[in-house]
């Protein structure tokens, strides 16, 4: 019994000294040297021994402030590679190349305000990348230029400020697009072109005002979009229209509206497309106009159209009440100047006195032309019964 349990001690001494060779100090290397823990281990660059058979190696929380070519060359069979929370600006092409089982890459955290074209060689089978809460201000076409394979894309809280056309062109497999936080004050069409397998797309904490009109119409398959907590006061009706996912959540929570009669009449039209889904529009607030501010949507949305026709008729009684004034004194002033005069035909009395349409209707901008003609027939009519009458 003793022989054995010497031999036990003698046989896990010598595989924990085959570990430490391969283990670097300050690591933990456990599940036979599959992963491999380094985190908080005060490292300022790699790791010089890290075993071979390594699937997940854990580098957060420590200095390292870049990472060189090939870095990763003797540990191929990697999986998942954690370097979040470091110190990293600068990674250099190709130091990630031939890593053909990494599935997931965590970089957030750090300080990397470029991506180069050679960034992504070797990751042509990442399903995962994360680099939120780096310093990126642009995004192009040769960003994520291999990442063929991507599923999921985090870019939270960054200064982007711009995506040029075709950023995300070879992610046909993207599923999330995470980019909240950042500096986006326009969305340009084809920015999002290719993406027809994504169904997550967050843009909220952005600067957005502006969005073009095809800009959404690749994402066929998108069932959540989140504009919420952006600089939109009002919305083109055809932005979400070319929206064909069979069924799409939107989110718009947070934006500065401006309620008027058109705001409510794009919400109205949206909320009758059935494969649309407003989810916050209960929360929708007023900014516009000032009497308004801090009402709910749903609250005045019934109304906006009403006290906008209550205003036109306004207006338009006040303007025909004038005009009408002013031709009667007009008219009475010419008759006492003209009593008594003869010689006249008939014909050219009245000729003299018919009103052209285009006189009043002018100053009434809010009146489509039938209404005009049919208010100027009124009152020609009016104003020829009052002459028979004098």
């Amino acid at each position: 019994m003793f022989l054995f349990l010497f031999l036990v001690l003698t046989v896990t001494e010598a595989s924990s000294r085959s570990h430490n060779s391969w283990c670097e100090l300050g690591c933990d290397c456990r599940g036979d040297l599959k992963f491999t823990i380094c985190s908080r281990a005060h490292f300022d660059q790699l790791p010089a021994r890290v075993p071979p058979n390594t699937e997940l190696l854990d580098l957060s929380d420590n200095q390292i402030s870049g990472i060189p070519e090939r870095s990763f060359a003797k540990t191929r069979k990697l999986r998942v590679l954690l370097l979040q929370n470091n110190n990293i600006s600068v990674v250099e092409d190709a130091a990630f190349s031939h890593m053909e089982f990494l599935q997931k890459l965590d970089l957030s955290w750090n300080r990397i305000s470029v991506l180069t074209e050679g960034f992504s060689a070797g990751l042509a089978f990442l399903k995962e990348l994360q680099l939120s809460h780096n310093r990126l201000t642009s995004l192009d076409s040769r960003s994520f230029l291999h990442l063929d394979a991507l599923q999921r894309l985090n870019l939270t809280a960054n200064g982007i400020h711009t995506i040029q056309v075709r950023s995300f062109s070879t992610m046909s497999r993207l599923r999330q697009l995470h980019l909240p936080d950042n500096r986006l004050t326009s969305l340009r069409s084809g920015a999002f072109s290719m993406l027809r397998s994504l169904e997550v797309l967050n843009l909220a904490g952005n600067r957005i005002s502006k969005t073009e009109t095809g800009v959404f119409k690749p994402l066929t398959s998108v069932t959540v979009l989140n504009l919420a907590y952006n600089q939109m006061s009002t919305v083109d009706f055809k932005t979400f229209l070319g929206i064909h996912a069979y069924s799409a959540h939107i989110l718009l929570e947070g934006n500065p509206w401006n309620c008027d009669c058109d705001l409510q009449r794009v919400f109205r039209k949206l909320r009758s497309i059935q494969r649309l889904f407003l989810d916050d529009y209960y929360n929708l607030t007023c900014v516009e106009p000032a009497v308004l501010r801090d009402y709910r949507l749903m609250d005045v949305d019934t109304g906006l159209c009403l006290a906008e026709t209550v205003t036109v008729l306004v207006i338009t009684f006040t303007v025909v009440i004038t005009v009408l004034a002013a031709m009667l004194m007009g008219e009475r002033k010419r008759k006492k100047q003209k009593r008594g005069s003869t010689g006249r035909s008939r014909e050219r009395y009245r000729t003299s006195r018919t009103i052209d349409s285009s006189f009043f209707c002018f100053p009434l901008r809010y009146m489509n032309k039938t209404q005009c003609f049919i208010l100027f027939i009124f009152l020609h009519a009016l104003f020829a019964g009052t002459v028979r009458q004098d």
